[in-house]
């Protein structure tokens, strides 16, 4: 029976009142005769302040906390390691760098741990220029929060086309699984929410926005989202949210932490970046003011934008003794490769023209039609295909007189047929496959309402196919013949190895230039968006077309927007575009493929224009003006805010005006450059968010960091002779390799190590029966395709928790060494120090190692100074030194006090920015709601 005296500093409690042991921190009488008393968890951390009475305390068991030093000294000092190694990352800056396969450049870095993890939550949006790497640092960004035991359900939602190569880089960088989720996966798996079951999903942004879908996502919570290609979850102003934008609504509202990537954060439109910025935090951005707030401080919350310029590689030294930063972008250089029409072709461009002419005045006089609508941007469409290739038009001709044709029996309702309710700026986002069904919509959608219009424009569309197929059998395309003695001009046939990317909006374009090519004898293949992603050994699918093209088996890929986004192609320099994207941002999107990070030559860019007509001539001053403007500013941020002063859907807008005949061709050239000239672009680049834009790298202080992870870095060493030591105590068999270092045939994963993988915070993949040979050097398991067994590795984590429990009894006992270091006895008192924020969440933990011996002050040793002490055994006798008090006095000024103000130097500039936003943003809203106040209440006084 426990008297109250009995409980001290220090102790160790357990009872029924408890679910776990806890430590007694603080103890207090209080004036009815109770005690109070501080206790931690000594499995979770957790506080607790507790009154017990003189009952509760009879039926307590009560552990003093004395140490006798005689525990096993070889369990102590394995799960001091084990738990060092599991918080490594506090000591090694750069730790995930140590188990992925990936060699991060400066801007990466300071992305990861100068931005990202020193947000109490990531909301953060990364808007780097393309080819920056933005897969690799959400990697090591994952990484890093499951180090940190942070996050173990992650989503990751990007167009469909990427889907994949962010499941391949996943697993080959960052050793990380995750499954696919498509439509076929979440019917065939009838009453099992997919979202719930799956802890790592990738899922495509337009699968997942469909109203069938949002329902079952709904019932996820997820730690991390992932957007990538951000910029199409937009919305265009509060009335007008898109259906990407609500969901991104809704996965900011399930998720603590959330990050969106895109390289065109902006649309030229304040209010709709405000509404974007909505997506990471309503009230810090509640209003437009917010933004403007942003520009005269400087700083931006949740917002980190860097130029090509501020990339680079760390210092190297040259010839001459000093050090220099090779820059990461090499230059880019553009050329239009303008061309004439003349003869049939130039009659088959007038007599199109004619005819879409003449259909878009149609429409235009209907009004705000929905069908009427859907007719103009068919038309503009058909204008777009002429330019791409005479082949693209005439199956688009054959298409729509096809689609007629068949609907004459049902005449009025062809002109009845509405087309799908979408948001015709938004059509210039639409991915491959959405884009060509939505034109099989509009193939059949006519203004005509009679048979015999019916059969008139068939008949019209009939002829112009005729003429289009006349001109493609004469050989003589202007374009095609311009691409022939491009390909000559650059030594493509003389020179096999040299490759070439060329871009084109259409399939139907793609598959003729593929049929051309290879007749001139090239080795030709194709990506587009309708292609499986597959694998690399599975011909006809999108990786396999990589992999060729980047071993040089493929000498010119073809390819069409589905390329334009996420595939790396670096191995190429020349690209061609063979039609003009109306979306300006594509146009940098698909130079961001071969014009990135591991490119060694300068990047030569060819546009091809027909010059004598009406969209190639002003379409041609178009490039050439914001060439002339970049090069006026010396600044490539003129191509990345284009879409500032021309909006996705603008230039297809303009011609839609000119076709309906509400614009002259004088006009045309006027309205679509008013706003090109180098005052505006600089005035941008200076008051939309770009101007917040890092051109400069902090390098000294990243060179610092580096050098300080690669003296702290778990070298393979560590791993290896933790390993060794580990793998005894759990009864696994672990024979080090001859002649290959820190390489391991390992037995049968024995049943000791298995329950790990049964615990709730399990959030590994399952520990394999058996692993055979493994490597802990990363070189050694890349070269002899061995398992690379590091810190994140299931097998290496279940020996780490099984040596920190079985340490357990240890670490109260204590433990006798010897030290060749002493001449004289001491004692080493080893505290994990955790700093906790407003919601009880780690924020940082790290161990201490402090040294009392008599007579002398307490020293601070390296956490890891156990591991140069040999064990001794138990001794009857201890010296005076391990009996010393313990020096809490010196531990809280010397070492856990400059510890929270690290910390808190760390957290408070960033709370402080946000909190101004905050700040501001309310005030204007508060200010337009009582002005809205005020009108209504003069309304009322007016009745």
């Amino acid at each position: 029976m426990n008297p109250p005296s009995a409980i001290r500093d220090g102790q160790i409690l357990r009872g029924r009142a408890f679910n776990e042991p806890m430590k007694v921190i603080t103890v207090r009488a209080s004036s009815d005769g109770d005690v109070v008393v501080g206790l931690v968890g000594q499995s979770t951390s957790t506080f607790r302040e507790v009154t017990l009475g003189k009952d509760e305390i009879a039926a307590l068991e009560i552990i003093d906390a004395t140490p006798t030093f005689d525990g096993d000294g070889r369990h102590l000092r394995l799960g001091l390691e084990a738990y060092a190694l599991g918080i490594a990352h506090e000591f090694d800056p750069y730790f995930s760098l140590s188990i992925s396969n990936v060699d991060a450049l400066p801007h990466q870095l300071e992305a990861v741990f100068e931005h990202f993890l020193k947000l109490p939550s990531v909301r953060f949006l990364l808007a780097d220029d393309a080819g920056a790497g933005k897969t690799i640092m959400a990697g090591l960004l994952i990484n890093e929060l499951k180090l940190r035991g942070l996050i173990e359900r992650v989503l990751v939602v990007c167009p469909a086309n990427l889907s994949f190569q962010w499941q391949r880089e996943l697993k080959e960088k960052f050793h990380e699984q995750f499954m696919v989720l498509k439509g076929g996966d979440v019917r065939d798996q009838f009453g099992v929410n997919q979202w719930l079951s799956q802890d790592q999903v990738i899922t495509s942004l337009d699968f997942a926005k469909r109203e069938e879908i949002m329902p079952g996502l709904a019932q996820a919570q997820w730690d991390l989202v992932i957007v990538d290609e951000a910029h199409r979850m937009s919305a265009r102003d509060e009335a007008r949210k898109s259906q990407r934008y609500k969901l991104g609504e809704f996965l900011r509202d399930s998720t603590d932490n959330l990050l969106l990537l895109t390289a065109t954060p902006h649309k030229g439109d304040p209010e709709n970046f405000t509404l974007f910025l909505q997506l990471l935090d309503r009230d810090a951005y509640a209003d437009v003011t917010s933004v403007r707030e942003a520009m005269s401080r400087g700083a931006a919350p949740f917002y980190l934008r860097r130029t090509k310029e501020a990339m680079v590689y760390f210092p190297e030294r040259q010839p001459d003794g000093s050090w220099a930063a090779r820059p990461v972008f090499t230059n880019r250089v553009t050329h239009t490769a303008g061309f004439m029409i003349d003869d049939d072709e130039f009659a088959l461009y007038r007599a199109v023209s004619k005819y879409v002419k003449r259909q878009s005045m149609r429409a235009a006089a209907r009004g705000d039609d929905r069908r009427a609508r859907a007719v103009g941007f068919l038309m503009s469409l058909y204008q777009r295909r002429l330019a791409s290739s005479t082949h693209a038009l005439r199956r688009s001709l054959e298409n729509r007189a096809n689609r007629l044709e068949d609907g004459l029996d049902q005449a009025r309702d062809l002109v009845q047929q509405a087309p799908p309710g979408l948001d015709w700026d938004d059509l210039e986002e639409l991915e491959d496959a959405e884009r060509e069904r939505l034109e099989r919509i509009l193939e059949a959608i006519t203004l005509t309402g009679n048979e015999a219009e019916i059969r008139e424009e068939i008949g019209g569309l009939r002829d112009l196919a005729v003429q289009a197929r006349s001109v493609e059998d004469s050989g003589a395309e202007a374009k095609l013949s311009k691409l022939r003695s491009t390909l000559e001009e650059q030594g493509f046939f003389s020179d096999h190895a040299k490759q070439l990317l060329v871009f084109t909006e259409y399939r139907d374009t793609l598959n003729y230039l593929l049929e051309r090519l290879r007749a001139w004898g090239f080795q030709a293949d194709c990506i587009h968006g309708s292609m499986r992603p597959g694998s690399r050994d599975e011909p006809g699918t999108r990786l396999h077309a990589e992999q060729q093209f980047r071993d040089g088996s493929t000498q010119i890929l073809v390819a069409t927007e589905a390329a334009g986004e996420g595939i790396n192609l670096q191995c190429c320099h020349i690209l061609f575009n063979y039609d003009i994207p109306w979306n300006p941002n594509r146009l940098e999107q698909r130079m961001g493929r071969i014009h990135r990070y591991g490119q060694r030559s300068d990047c030569i860019i060819f546009n091809f224009v027909a010059v004598n007509t009406i969209e190639g001539r002003v379409l041609e001053r178009l490039l050439t003006k914001l060439q002339e403007i970049r090069d006026a500013l010396d600044d490539d941020a003129v191509f990345n805010v284009v879409g500032e002063v021309l909006p996705a859907a603008q230039i297809d807008r303009v011609f839609r005006d000119f076709y309906a005949g509400d614009l002259g061709e004088e006009d045309l050239e006027e309205r679509l450059l008013r706003d090109v000239d180098a005052d505006r672009f600089r005035a941008i680049c200076q008051t939309a968010l770009e101007g917040l834009s890092t051109r400069q790298l902090n390098l000294d202080m990243l060179n610092e960091r580096k050098a300080r992870a690669q003296q702290r870095r778990v070298v393979p060493e560590r791993i290896s002779r933790f390993m060794s030591e580990s793998a005894g105590v759990a009864s696994l068999s672990l024979q080090p390799v001859k002649g290959l270092a820190h390489t391991f045939d390992s037995g049968r994963t024995p049943a000791a190590l298995r329950l790990y993988e049964r615990q709730p915070n399990w959030s590994l993949p399952a520990l394999a029966t058996r692993y055979g040979r493994v490597s802990t050097d990363r070189e050694t398991a890349e070269k002899r395709n061995l398992e690379w067994v590091t810190p994140r590795h299931p097998l290496f984590e279940a020996l780490r928790r099984h040596s920190h429990d079985i340490g357990q009894k240890a670490f109260g006992a204590g433990a006798c060494f010897y030290s060749l270091e002493r001449s004289t006895p001491a004692r080493l008192d080893f505290y994990r120090s955790q700093v906790v924020d407003g919601l009880g969440q780690v924020i940082h933990e790290r161990l201490f190692a402090v040294e009392l011996a008599e007579g002398a002050d307490p020293q601070l040793r390296d956490q890891g100074v156990i591991g140069n002490l040999t064990l001794a055994p138990a001794s009857d006798t201890l010296p005076a030194a391990a009996s010393l008090p313990e020096r809490g006095d010196w531990l809280r000024e010397q070492v856990l006090m400059p510890f929270l103000d690290e910390v808190r130097a760390e957290r408070l500039p960033y709370i402080e920015r946000v909190a101004a936003h905050v700040d501001v943003a309310l005030e204007a809203v508060l200010l337009r709601a009582d002005q809205e106040i005020g009108r209504a209440s003069e309304e009322v006084d007016q009745q």
